[in-house]
């Protein structure tokens, strides 16, 4: 069973060319990012619109493919392919882009990436554990404002700061509460409608209006909880989706994991719940306080990330989690490393089988995928 309002959520990427030409008539401007560790509350505090860029579709990754090693990740050479072919609208509409040196591959990207458009990249800690990295970070954080105000002109106040951080907090705390909604049995939303709710975010310029549309999916939803009805059967094996951004266009494992029948009940990426899993803090200097909330990302390219192992054995029990799918794109070596750590952690605490895919956007090896998969749910246990 499919929610009604999730009709809406259809809607959204189809209309955003019309959003984007809504927000420039406005006289907004937009400024573009591909990570979350882009402190989005600067964007919206100078009164710009933050907007996440393409990064998702197999198409551009042959121009991408002209200047970057065959053998990238794909995220990278995707995003390189639309920006230098101009076929991303939100790239063609920012005022520049807020890079970060999340890797290595990003890192040389955007060095390329800035010799046609106005770029910042901020430099981010090797780790999040420590004053030293803290202070750091907060500097860049700083640096960050700055150049947001000399780009745009403007000047962002303290005042401004924290109607942003107070904004972007009710967002993060509705889509908490939809997120909780799938601890139910059976699970209410599909994982390919929760990609979908959390990629339409980035399509949806008016906050206030995507706000009470997710309100009101959220209480369809407990009404479909109420009722025992779920988007999958009862008897589902319950998956949770980690690892590398898996936005529309790259949802090829999630597809593949529930047409196999099995219920998506959680994606913890960075694509998907874990830039809302801290608010920021609303007391002491707004600044510091938007910095310190988007270091305690846990990204697999802070070492150690123990914050990961953490969270997900957390998330394993508060879903009911039959097994955990850890996608990794080829060429992330951090995310690569990481999940045998992650696999082994999970046999630990709470002994939840964890299957590693390591992949691309192409579909040459969809049946493959679909083997493992199957297999990987007939010896997951079931709760």
């Amino acid at each position: 069973m499919r929610a009604e309002k999730m009709t809406y959520f259809d809607s959204v990427i189809p209309n955003a060319s019309a959003a984007i030409k809504s927000v420039r008539e406005q006289g907004k401007k937009f400024v573009g990012f591909y990570c979350v560790f882009a402190p989005q509350e600067l964007v919206v505090a100078a009164d710009a619109v933050p907007v996440t860029l393409c990064a998702t579709k197999e198409e551009p990754i042959a121009d991408g493919e002209k200047y970057l090693p065959r053998n990238f990740c794909p995220l990278i050479k995707s995003s390189y392919g639309f920006a230098i072919t101009e076929k991303c609208a939100f790239f063609n509409n920012s005022e520049f882009i807020i890079g970060e040196t999340t890797c290595d591959g990003k890192k040389k990207m955007f060095e390329l990436m800035e010799t046609f458009k106005p770029t910042v990249v901020l430099e981010v800690p090797q780790s999040a554990k420590g004053e030293t990295q803290k202070q750091y970070w907060r500097s860049e954080v700083a640096r960050c404002k700055t150049e947001i105000e000399k780009r745009l002109g403007v000047t962002i106040t303290d005042e401004k700061m924290k109607a942003a951080i107070k904004e972007l907090n009710e967002q993060r705390a509705l889509m908490r509460e939809l997120a909780h909604q799938n601890t139910a049995i059976p699970a209410p939303l599909s994982g390919l409608d929760m990609l979908k709710v959390m990629w339409a975010r980035n399509f949806t310029f008016d906050r206030a209006a995507f706000n009470q549309q997710l309100k009101d999916l959220i209480a369809e939803l407990k009404v479909m909880k109420a009722k025992g009805e779920g988007a999958m059967p009862k008897t589902a094996k319950r998956i949770i989706v980690t690892g590398v951004p898996t936005g529309v266009g790259a949802e090829k494992v999630l597809k593949i994991i529930e047409e196999s029948g099995a219920a998506i009940v959680y994606i913890e990426n960075c694509s998907g719940m874990k830039q809302y899993l801290h608010d920021v803090a609303t007391t002491g200097s707004p600044l510091d306080a938007i910095a310190d909330k988007y270091l305690e990302t846990p990204c697999s390219c802070m070492s150690p990330n123990t914050g990961r192992l953490e969270l997900l054995a957390k998330l394993a029990k508060e879903y009911h989690a039959d097994g955990v799918v850890d996608v990794t794109w080829v060429g992330c070596h951090t995310y690569n490393v990481e999940s045998r750590v992650l696999k082994d952690y999970l046999a630990k605490h709470g002994n939840v089988p964890l299957l590693q895919i390591e992949t691309d956007y192409s579909q040459g090896d969809a049946g493959q995928i679909k083997t493992r998969v199957e297999a990987f749910l007939e010896m997951a246990k079931k709760h």
